[in-house]
């Protein structure tokens, strides 16, 4: 069994979970952040990346994806480590004081502290109301990308009109065998570049758009063979192997629920000294977590991080003495910011 191990886990990469690594870096502490989805950013990139923030201080206005470009470029000195599309199973205590994590794919971390930063919980995918969409998925139907090769190939067929039915739809035309993407309207919410190279795409006959619905899958065994679009013009059906729905996302607590901690309506109570949870070593900032008088911004969590971070540090090594520095002023934090002298 591969065992990574760290200092830190953060389950969530949304901008809390991003600047959490700031502030632990800046005490020494390596991270390795875990998200279900398949970037850094959280909702912000996920749901909203060009939608305009106003609370953020120092920036009179910044879009989602903007802050979450420069929280990035921020903790870049520290080098975090990142698993992406992966869902946290399963929590153990272990017996040093320290804690497993094993991830729906059964890769496993360990380490001395976790820090839940996961918004309001894991964002699954909604299942598009497709009849008997469920005897495929898992075989055919998918609703993130975990390998890219194992589309190669195949007659795609991407459903949405998203940032990421875009990028899948560009990142994987070069194996598939065929794609064609498939939106309800002309219009697209993704960002205008990427909707720019998949016309052009179609334009060269290298991949096909169906404005309409999926109304019909057919197939057997759990493979699919094809699917039936119903669009302006009445139905069609087109050959179809893999089909990567992408029609949003839901917000669940999921297996977190399971972990032993005390809840309260669905999020998790902490201390306003070091923000751990009613498990000593686990820790909850952002919008997951919950105390008297909590708002929830990411302004409230950027805060919540900074002193999470240091009961982080007094647990991963205890014994050494903490001095608290400024970064203004702190040669030894420019050194590990990179500052030049």
């Amino acid at each position: 069994m591969t065992i990574t191990r760290t200092d830190v886990i953060i389950v969530g990469a949304g901008p809390v979970g991003l600047f959490a690594v700031f502030e632990l870096g800046l005490l020494d502490l390596k991270c390795h952040l875990i998200d279900i989805l398949d970037r850094p950013g959280g909702q912000c990139a996920e749901l909203y990346p060009e939608k305009p923030i106003y609370d953020i201080p120092g920036w009179p206005s910044i879009s989602a994806q903007g802050l979450v470009d420069k929280l990035l470029e921020q903790i870049a000195p520290f080098r975090p480590e990142f698993t992406f599309g992966r869902m946290v199973s399963s929590l153990e205590r272990l017996g040093d004081g320290g804690f497993r994590i094993v991830t729906d794919d059964d890769e496993v971390f360990e380490a001395r502290a976790v820090v839940i930063a996961a918004g309001g919980g894991s964002f699954q995918p909604k299942r598009p109301p497709i009849p008997g969409i469920e005897a495929y998925e898992g075989g055919s139907v998918f609703y993130s990308v975990r390998r890219m090769e194992d589309f190669r190939g195949h007659d795609l067929l991407v459903v949405g009109g998203g940032d990421s039915a875009l990028d899948w739809t560009l990142n994987l035309q070069p194996l598939a065998k065929r794609v064609t993407l498939v939106h309800r309207r002309p219009e697209f919410r993704a960002a205008p570049d990427s909707v720019n190279k998949m016309q052009a795409l179609r334009d060269a006959n290298l991949l096909d758009l169906r404005i309409g619905q999926v109304v019909g899958l057919a197939g057997r065994d759990g493979r699919l063979a094809s699917a039936t679009i119903k669009g302006p013009d009445g139905e069609i059906e087109i050959p179809c192997t893999r089909m990567l729905p992408f029609f949003g996302l839901t917000m669940k607590l999921g297996p977190i629920a399971e972990w032993g901690l005390d809840l309260h309506e669905n999020l998790i109570p902490v201390d306003t000294e070091k923000f751990e949870t009613s498990v000593p070593g686990i820790f909850a900032i952002g919008d997951i977590s919950w105390y008297p008088g909590k708002l929830k911004l990411i302004l409230s969590g950027f805060h919540e991080a900074a002193l999470m971070a240091q009961a982080a540090k007094r647990l991963v090594s205890p014994g050494e003495r903490i001095v608290f520095q400024y970064t203004t002023s702190s040669t030894s934090l420019h050194r590990k910011l990179g500052v030049p002298d």
